[in-house]
């Protein structure tokens, strides 16, 4: 098999989206993982990284004024649309870093060349070791922007590490949601194992997940995690997947193993041989299946 990249993403938080990702790296043994939750990432606490290299990220710049040259011509204030430009003494101006967006257009407004960009360090990201192989995994800094970015940066070295290993195999911990990082979370993806549970707001924002990845045109699997919560969810869910192509791939059942094993900070399926850790591991056979499969096009057709 080539090299996949399979993306887990859900719709909302709180589905055991990084509960299953953890099992199925352990399941696999031969994958590289990345987790691409750079707002709150929390793979790490169930596959225990031992960090070989640490390098920082610049996910935006800070507008800066030189005091010496500024004339007080008061365009770059005119245009900053962050109120980030303020006077000093009634003439000169300098550049409020609690307000600038780093959009740059003081830069290019400017006609006295005054104002220059600093790269601004917003997060770090890691290239680590676990006991079922390589970890690429972030931490942007609290109240920054630009995930997605720092989640384009952790896939890309993902592949990289996969590709100089001769792995076959990247599993990624995609963000909750459909914004910016979920995006940049499945660009490039072969297929997205979107996990969802049997209640009413997961429904709701499994149709929106649906809909972001079948833009992209990205094969979609779904997982329905706790499935017996709530049986009549359950069954529309089901039913859902029927009607847009989408194969369950997964009924997990819910299990008071799964809360344990992360209390103890371990996969489930190497934790317990219980009813969730036996579905899981029946899943992640389905979803070999699925990826190797040559032909996918009658979803993404649709």
């Amino acid at each position: 098999m080539n090299l996949k990249q399979v993306t887990i993403i859900s719709g909302k938080g709180g589905t055991g989206k990084t509960t299953i990702t953890a099992s199925l790296a352990a399941l696999s043994g031969n994958s590289v993982v990345a987790d691409c939750d750079v707002d709150a990432a929390n793979l790490h606490l169930l596959l225990k990284p031992e960090i070989r290299k640490r390098h920082s990220f610049s996910g935006s710049s800070e507008a800066q004024i030189n005091e010496e040259i500024c004339t007080g011509c008061g365009i770059c204030r005119d245009h900053c649309r962050f109120d980030a430009v303020k006077s000093a003494s009634g003439k000169k101006f300098f550049i409020d870093a609690l307000s600038c967006e780093g959009c740059a257009v003081c830069y290019h407004v400017c006609p006295d060349n005054a104002v220059h960009l600093t790269p601004r360090n917003t997060g770090e990201w890691f290239i680590s070791e676990t006991a079922w192989g390589p970890m690429v995994h972030a931490r942007l800094r609290a109240a920054e922007e630009n995930s997605g970015k720092l989640v384009s940066e952790v896939r890309k070295e993902a592949r990289r590490i996969a590709e100089k290993t001769n792995r076959n195999l990247v599993l990624i911990d995609g963000p909750p949601g459909i914004g910016c990082p979920v995006i940049a979370s499945l660009s490039g993806s072969d297929t997205a194992l979107i996990v969802t549970e049997s209640t009413v707001a997961a429904q709701h924002d499994l149709e929106r997940i649906l809909k972001t990845a079948g833009h992209f045109r990205i094969f979609c699997l779904c997982c329905l995690n706790k499935a017996d919560l709530n049986p009549d969810i359950a069954q529309n869910i089901e039913e859902m997947c029927r009607e847009k192509s989408i194969p369950l791939i997964g009924k997990i059942p819910y299990d008071e193993a799964a809360g344990e094993s992360i209390i103890m900070g371990q996969p489930l399926v190497e934790n317990s041989s219980g009813p969730a850790a036996a579905a899981i591991r029946a899943m992640w056979k389905e979803l070999l299946h699925w990826i190797s499969k040559e032909n996918r096009n009658e979803q993404t057709q649709n």
